[in-house]
């Protein structure tokens, strides 16, 4: 029996349950329209509870899933009174149990399984290092095979809870090579056979797990939050968060106001807040990105780093912003490790640096007047309890099984 279809934002055109990525008449996003308009809660662990708005036939059994709460110490110091925090990561004493620490893992379980259901053999994705490890993750849950193509930057961060399974394949490339270097090799590893591309943003999936961070904060606040403050590399978190936000307000129950997207960047590589900040729907690359390699280099949060964001897509971050009247905040190294230092030591948790630079972007809308003290405000922290896992668990690092010099090298070289 259907669930859902998926629809194309620009024309219209409808799809059946498919893992498709994209539109044959054009190249805007699509996305999932599900048969049921309320959400009606399943009696399932994490993720699972949201399978009304998930794209996949059978049930999501995984612990991980978003958590709600409402702040008190960094409410106090900050003077708001309605601050929630929407916390993905690892957390036991508040029944967070996201064992790779980042929100990137309620993209992986959907993903996985609507690849499962549709028959698909092996999933291939570039990551900057969060990604890749739900993925592996999923994958050492699942014998589903991956791989994951990281630039140098990412290794360190390709560590699991568990023994890395013989269905992990993790490429790795040299120094010198970004993430978009990573996405380019996937791209034409993808292309071979069995192989499926697992998407980004054109990943329903992945969108739809990543929005029940919204969905989880709207059943537990008892309404949408006024303000949705996140960090972004790709905006693909933003665009989810808008897309369950619209869900909520057709479902009726949870307010008519969609929030407003208050979304930051980590300093130097702002290409996104650069674009919107001139007003322009296409980010053009000598402005927004003069010098690209270098910037991605000096940034703190090295995972919100993407060349090619959807941001001017049909559906996209630009749609995403325009529609909820939203705002972009460009965050420094500094401000991200000040605000860092204070949410830690006030909310007793640690956190992942892109967690960091939403948090500095909570401070700055204060700052500027862009909040007001008796709104409801949802902070998301994609990523913490690291320090926390690592007093429960041995941690095991991935090895890369290759690597490579570029983005174009032979195919052959990587032994698939």
């Amino acid at each position: 029996m259907g669930r859902f279809i998926l629809k194309c934002l620009k024309c219209g055109r409808e799809y059946g349950q498919e893992y498709r990525l994209t539109c044959e008449n054009d190249d805007s996003l699509l996305r999932a329209e599900y048969f049921e308009k309320r959400l009606e809660l399943r009696d399932q662990p994490g993720i699972g509870r949201f399978h009304s708005w998930l794209p996949v036939q059978e049930e999501l059994t995984t612990e991980a899933g978003p958590i709600t709460y409402k702040s008190e110490a960094l409410a106090r110091e900050l003077g708001l009174s309605n601050l929630y925090i929407g916390f993905s990561g690892y957390w036991p004493e508040r029944g967070a149990f996201i064992k790779t620490c980042s929100f990137k893992e309620l993209e992986a379980h959907p993903t996985m399984q609507l690849l499962k259901e549709s028959g698909g053999k092996a999933i291939v994705l570039a990551s900057a290092g969060n990604t890749g490890r739900a993925f592996a993750h999923a994958s050492a849950l699942t014998g589903t095979d991956v791989y994951i193509v990281v630039p140098d930057s990412g290794i360190p961060k390709l560590w699991l809870p568990e023994e890395p399974a013989d269905s992990i394949h993790l490429i790795s490339m040299t120094p010198g090579n970004d993430y978009t270097d990573a996405i380019n090799l996937a791209g034409r590893l993808a292309k071979l056979p069995d192989m499926v591309p697992e998407g980004g943003a054109r990943n329903v999936a992945r969108r739809e797990g990543m929005g029940t961070v919204m969905l989880d904060a709207a059943v537990t606040i008892g309404k949408m939050p006024d303000h949705y403050f996140q960090a972004v590399g790709s905006g693909t978190g933003g665009i989810s968060a808008w897309e369950a936000s619209l869900r909520l307000r057709a479902d009726g129950r949870f307010g008519s106001r969609l929030p407003k997207l208050q979304l930051a960047q980590n300093l130097p590589f702002v290409p996104m807040y650069s674009a919107w900040q001139a007003g322009r729907r296409e980010i053009i690359p000598e402005i927004d990105m003069k010098d690209a390699k270098k910037q991605i280099e000096e940034t703190y949060a090295t995972v919100l780093t993407n060349r090619a964001p959807p941001y001017s897509v049909t559906g996209g971050l630009y749609d995403a912003l325009v529609d909820t009247d939203g705002i972009m905040y460009a965050v420094t190294k500094e401000e991200a490790l000040e605000a860092k230092a204070l949410f830690e030591s006030l909310e007793g948790i640690d956190i992942l640096p892109p967690s960091a630079v939403a948090a500095a972007s909570l401070l700055k809308a204060i700052e500027a007047g862009n909040v007001g003290k008796d709104d409801t405000i949802l902070l998301n922290i994609a990523g913490g309890g690291f320090k926390r896992l690592k007093e429960d668990f041995k941690l095991f690092q991935v090895e890369p099984a290759v690597t490579v010099s570029g983005s174009d090298v032979p195919l052959e070289e990587l032994k698939i």
